[in-house]
């Protein structure tokens, strides 16, 4: 007697439903490198001469720090690292991982060790770990129970243990260029079967967007894919309509942030207005916080142009009170004019020079007591020890200018500050040579 075959039954509520187990696989995804050669934008690293290729040629691998913006094939080189010199990928990220994750991870390394097999593992945002945390690697990284391969879009000599980078080398990954982001269009072109709808001017409006990343370049690939109708082709217009984004956007907390404020600062103090106006308008459209832009923008005009042009804190100050009372957009102007004026303005660093030598040697000099005839004297027994004994009071002299001493007797006189030839301390260097000169006089 045959028993009854039982119909096979769905194994998933997907499959019950009629959906295919194939899900479709995002772009960037399908273009993942499935070997060194086929990584594009990194060739100081991977390339004939590179970094990495010189540490595979002698089939052993140290362990590393790769350091890079987002989207430039950290993760995917780890993976293809342990594929060439045959070693177990394991990869643990430090935003859903602790310590006792780590152990677990650390213990099976240790098994597959004793069996042969060594551990290649991949910590992605390893900056995100707490000084503790990144201290539990260092036995495992000495012992060789692993070969650690951390990666970090932040600086590493800011956010990681000087005992985890002594023991490691950090690799700085680029943001790719222009011409390796075409690459990657050309190729996911050529999986995807047809060209993007894109006319020549749109297609490098796509790859500004995507701002090196390549990650990024890819799903904004599909974006258009996904919106073009049929024989449609976007203009660069168009583009940023149907994407829906503006500029490259960096994260505030990440390096893009220092690196075009620093730009901003070095614009202002070269004098390029134009440049200087350029950086601010990145920032703006990226989202900064326009006050913080504001404060620096103060800071620039008391480090960088100084008494050149006493006007220029005014204006600087100004153009902060004024975004605080308009807001945005319109008090984005004031901070744009301020910029203008800083950077036309002359320059000088001659007080912030002066200042920092004055701050070096009152702590070298310690502390010593100012000369005594300059000192008051509110009770008998100071005046009887000599304090206020022998003070000029300057209003009295002739040219309201007396040419006492008033440094400490042990320290001497001292020199720190230094007016330039230009704009308004080129005025201030006359009247400090006419009171040099009568203090000579004087004495």
């Amino acid at each position: 007697m045959n028993a009854k075959r039982a119909a096979p039954q769905p194994s998933s509520l997907f499959e019950a439903a009629g959906f295919s187990g194939d899900a479709p696989r995002p772009l960037a995804d399908k273009l993942r490198p499935k070997t060194l050669a086929e990584v594009v934008g990194q060739k100081a690293l991977i390339g004939p001469d590179g970094a990495l290729t010189r540490m595979l040629e002698s089939r052993t691998l140290g362990s590393l720090i790769f350091w890079g913006p987002p989207g430039t094939g950290k993760t995917t080189v780890a993976r293809l690292l342990a594929s060439e010199i045959d070693l177990h990928f394991e990869q643990v990220s430090a935003i859903f991982s602790g310590v006792a994750e780590l152990k677990k991870v650390f213990d099976a390394a240790r098994a597959r060790r004793e069996m042969g097999k060594g551990t290649l593992l991949f910590v992605d945002e390893i900056h995100r770990f707490n000084r503790a945390q990144q201290d539990s690697f260092l036995p495992v990284m000495e012992d060789g129970t692993i070969t650690l391969v951390g990666a970090t879009t932040e600086n590493p000599s800011f956010e990681l243990n000087a005992a985890l980078l002594s023991r490691a080398r950090v690799l700085v990954f680029k943001s790719l260029d222009e011409e390796a982001i075409e690459e990657l269009l050309a190729r996911a072109e050529e999986v995807e079967g047809k060209k993007l709808p894109l006319d020549p001017e749109a297609r490098m409006t796509l790859i500004r967007m995507a701002d090196g990343d390549g990650r990024a370049s890819l799903t904004l690939a599909e974006e258009v894919w996904r919106a073009a109708r049929k024989d449609e082709v976007f203009n660069s217009e168009r583009l940023q309509e149907i994407v829906q984004r503006r500029a490259p956007i960096y994260d505030k907390s990440q390096d893009g942030h220092y690196n075009l404020i620093s730009a901003l600062h070095k614009s202002v103090r070269g004098s390029d207005a134009d440049a200087a106006l350029y950086y601010l308008a990145r920032m703006m459209d990226a989202g900064e916080n326009p006050l913080y832009i504001a404060r620096r923008v103060v800071r620039m005009a008391v480090e960088d142009i100084g008494l050149a042009d006493p006007q220029a804190l005014v204006i600087a100050n100004a153009a902060k009170d004024a975004y605080d009372f308009l807001g945005s957009p319109e008090g984005e102007l004031a901070i744009a004019q301020a910029v203008i004026y800083l950077a036309t303005a002359p320059k000088s660093n001659a007080g912030y020079v002066a200042y920092k030598g004055a701050v070096r040697t009152a702590k070298e000099a310690g502390s010593l007591v100012p000369p005594k005839h300059i000192l008051n004297a509110p009770t008998k027994l100071m005046k009887e020890e000599g304090y206020s004994s022998g003070y000029e009071y300057d209003h009295d002299a002739e040219e309201a200018f007396s040419g006492q001493d008033y440094f400490p007797e042990k320290l001497g006189r001292q020199e720190f500050y230094h007016p330039v030839e230009r704009g308004f301390e080129r005025e201030i260097k006359k009247r400090m040579e006419y009171w040099a000169k009568l203090r000579t006089q004087t004495k």
